[in-house]
């Protein structure tokens, strides 16, 4: 079951944690984040999963930057997120879709217990000006049911910026 605007505002600061937390942006079953006024872009043209892949930063100043298709850029909200007894998810807001700007390319799905900020996977169809701060996504809270563990895993948890692929440590498991 989703959680609706109503109910996320009364496990705000309790099992929901969204900081800064502004009433206007909560929807009828959602919550909009906003885009951070930084990038990351992968320097290398082919990207290997088992291994670091080398990444530089860009600024989005306050009169936007132009997006490149067919080039994805990491971005990442403003807010810090946590929760507890609930699943946080992250979807496009419809009037980016519309754009044809993604947030995510599969990696919409958060756990139990996650906190930190949201890494953004953006990509677009065409070449489109985006701006720092745009309420650029929503986060919504499914019920989850059963017994359940939190998540722990030390690759995503608690960071405290844009966070790049770090897949190549589970190949260092081996």
């Amino acid at each position: 079951m989703i959680l609706s605007g109503r109910e996320i505002v009364k496990h705000i600061g309790k099992e929901i944690i969204i900081e800064p937390f502004d009433p206007k942006r909560v929807n009828p079953n959602s919550y909009n984040l906003s885009l951070a006024n930084e990038l990351l872009v992968y320097d290398e043209h082919v990207l290997d999963m088992k291994k670091p892949n080398t990444a530089h930063r860009i600024e989005i100043p306050e009169d936007g930057l132009l997006l490149e298709p067919n080039r994805l850029y990491l971005g990442r909200t403003n807010e810090y997120t946590k929760t507890d007894r609930y699943i946080p998810m992250l979807e496009g807001r419809s009037s980016t879709g519309r754009l044809g700007l993604f947030i995510h390319v599969t990696a919409g799905f958060g756990d139990v217990g996650f906190a930190g900020y949201w890494t953004l996977e953006i990509f677009c169809v065409q070449p489109i000006r985006i701006y720092p701060n745009v309420e650029i996504c929503q986060i919504y809270y499914h019920d989850i049911d059963g017994e359940y563990d939190s998540y722990s895993s030390g690759k995503y948890q608690n960071n405290t910026g844009i966070q790049p692929s770090l897949l190549y440590r589970d190949f260092e498991k081996d």
